[in-house]
């Protein structure tokens, strides 16, 4: 299954228009629900602006039992970077792709046993347009940003079936839906 998870301002960005997104760092409890989800994701594929944000989790080592968790988890786990620009990877388990190939992940999809993410607004874009995305996972922070870089791309749609929902205590609420 091909997840594209996010967390996002209640008006739909993942940025602010500085390109900010310090208004959306998750609290222990949001971080260690998110934890419990990443648990099943095997493969982790993002452009090249969002792996240079998370290859920091290769050497995390925080005295926080939750952010001592999702580092172990993200190292666990494979990622595919797809940048035209990088020569080289910054983490183990991770290989580069120079373009977004549809056909190869939906390869991937059928091959391993293990939940895909796509991270990323443009990256997780093209695999919408692509009709590649099975489930959405967003974590709505009660945060309105006014702008800066959307959560879905201009034109993308599809009909969703939620079927699960959260409400957390610091406000922010976790909507899965599946297409």
């Amino acid at each position: 299954m091909l997840i594209y998870s996010a967390i996002a301002s209640l008006d739909g960005f993942v940025e602010d228009e500085t390109g900010k997104f310090d208004w959306a760092a998750p609290d222990p409890e949001v971080h260690a629900f998110v934890n419990e989800l990443e648990r099943s994701v095997g493969t982790y594929l993002y452009g090249r602006r969002m792996y240079e944000t998370m290859v920091a989790w290769e050497t995390v080592a925080d005295e926080e039992p939750f952010l001592r968790e999702y580092a172990e988890l993200w190292r666990a786990a494979e990622k595919i970077v797809y940048s035209r620009s990088l020569e080289s990877p910054a983490s183990a388990r991770t290989r580069i792709e120079r373009d977004f190939d549809p056909g190869a992940v939906r390869q991937l999809k059928e091959e391993v046993q293990s939940d895909i993410s796509v991270g990323g607004p443009e990256l997780a874009g093209q695999a919408i347009q692509a009709g590649l995305v099975d489930e959405y996972q967003v974590i709505l922070v009660p945060v309105l940003v006014g702008g800066g870089k959307r959560m879905f791309p201009d034109g993308a749609r599809a009909d969703l079936e939620l079927v699960d929902e959260h409400r957390f205590a610091g406000g922010a609420v976790h909507l899965r839906y599946r297409s």
